[in-house]
């Protein structure tokens, strides 16, 4: 199935995702930090679709080529900001989160290096791409080539 294809017959829910989406970075959290999440969870969860979805976004933005190919060794290839890391190591603890009890101490201390509002649009991005994951990668959208498609996350 086309991503195309479900947009049209499920507009509410394609709306809905897109706010979400939109809602992440609405109060000021780095678009570029946000397609870097969106880029790890879509590797975690083995989502071709929105992996190359947001390789293509990131790169529009101008994110370095170099960490854009160290994303999924970020724990060891340093260049990584150390807001980019904590927000590396929060997304893969919730994305994983039937592998192991999430904790409060899995959660980001509030101010280092994310406010309470930031922590908050941090979880929403992360829920938002794990959902859009679990769509793309059930109903098998092909991956975009080089140029983003209308898509929502």
């Amino acid at each position: 199935m086309l991503f195309e294809d479900f947009a049209k017959s499920q507009t509410d829910v394609v709306a809905a995702m897109r706010q979400m989406s939109a809602a992440a970075t609405a109060r000021g959290l780095e678009k570029e930090l946000v397609e870097l999440l969106k880029i790890r969870v879509s590797q975690i969860n083995g989502c071709a679709f929105c992996l190359q979805f947001h390789l293509n976004l990131a790169r529009k933005l101008g994110v370095d080529e170099g960490k854009l190919g160290l994303v999924a060794a970020w724990r060891d290839a340093g260049g990584f900001s150390e807001r980019e890391c904590a927000a590396f190591d929060y997304a893969e603890r919730l994305t994983l989160l039937g592998y192991s009890h999430f904790t409060a101490a899995d959660r980001p201390v509030d101010g280092i290096p994310f406010s309470g509002s930031e922590i908050e649009q941090l979880t929403i991005a992360i829920a938002t791409i794990n959902a859009w994951n679990r769509i793309a990668a059930a109903l098998h959208f092909p991956p975009p080539l080089s140029s983003p498609l209308p898509h929502p996350a």
